[in-house]
């Protein structure tokens, strides 16, 4: 049986998407699913390894319609929370709306969009209201654009997380120039985090799952060291999209041990998560 209601946090997978056939998609986007993935099977996955609590991402092809997100939050407001997807002009009173519904982020996936310039109208003032109501802003970007992103968002004081390892060149890993740089925003205090997930979108296509740990196991060894095992949170990325034939939800979490240190997984699957996504915090 699926419980719908957990409050102590035991586990936490930290993206995750849920769709359905026949929503309206994105009149740009890079991928149409053909298949659903529902709420309920996600949260039968939860149950199945044993984590309590799941964050809720708006996949890029729904565009900024986070309807379903929504709705799935309101069917288990005290398991979920979510990261939505929202147009930069958006209101002070729209996103505490939004807070009021279980988001604790948006997210910016400029996957093959134009690099903003966040110093600018109408980035900086919208960067400035997430801060002020406590939203993250999740990043997704290849490793070297980061850094041109990441100034302007942190000077406004909002927290941001870097979505799948940083996104290093797949031909790469760690060994990418730009993980050594993204290494050197260490210092810039604590509002920088790290999603450690989906290390498949950073193999060259087609790769064998040993050389998807390996990478992920050399990225992550890197990016631990210079940040600490404070600022990492790890997710599933189901249902994988575009990968879904290549891995499992149950793959991702077995792998997990692969290319995470020792001792740190009370830190990812529970502090970390709980700390940044205000799980357990009566005001979310």
């Amino acid at each position: 049986m699926i419980r719908s209601e957990i409050d102590p946090v035991t586990g936490v997978d930290s993206h995750a998407h849920v769709f359905h056939r026949g929503q309206t998609l994105a009149a740009e986007r890079r991928y149409s699913p053909d298949y659903d993935a529902p709420l309920n099977r996600y949260l039968a996955h939860l149950d199945e390894v044993g984590l309590s609590h799941g964050i809720l991402v708006q996949p890029s092809f729904l565009g900024t319609d986070n309807s379903l997100l929504l709705d799935c939050l309101a069917q288990a407001p005290r398991r979920l929370r979510g990261v939505v997807v929202v147009e930069p002009e958006v209101s002070t009173d729209a996103l505490a709306a939004l807070i009021c519904q279980g988001i604790c982020g948006v997210r910016l996936n400029l996957m093959g969009q134009p690099l903003p310039d966040l110093a600018a109208p109408p980035w900086r003032p919208f960067l400035q209201r997430l801060a002020e109501h406590g939203l993250h802003l999740e990043l997704h970007r290849h490793a070297g654009d980061l850094p041109a992103l990441l100034g302007p968002a942190l000077e406004t004081g909002v927290t941001v997380v870097v979505d799948h390892f940083g996104r290093p060149d797949p031909d790469l890993g760690d060994r990418d120039p730009a993980i050594m740089e993204l290494c050197r925003w260490a210092d810039r205090g604590g509002a920088l985090w790290f999603k450690l997930s989906a290390p498949y979108r950073n193999a060259p296509k087609d790769s064998p799952s040993a050389l998807i740990r390996q990478h992920a196991q050399a990225t992550a060894e890197c990016l631990l060291a210079a940040f600490g095992p404070d600022h990492f949170v790890w997710g599933s990325d189901w249902p994988h999209t575009q990968h879904e034939r290549q891995t499992s939800f149950l793959q991702e979490y077995d792998a997990m041990p692969h290319w995470l240190p020792a001792g740190y997984r009370q830190r990812m699957l529970v502090d970390n998560p709980a700390r940044l996504f205000g799980l357990g915090d009566p005001r979310r």
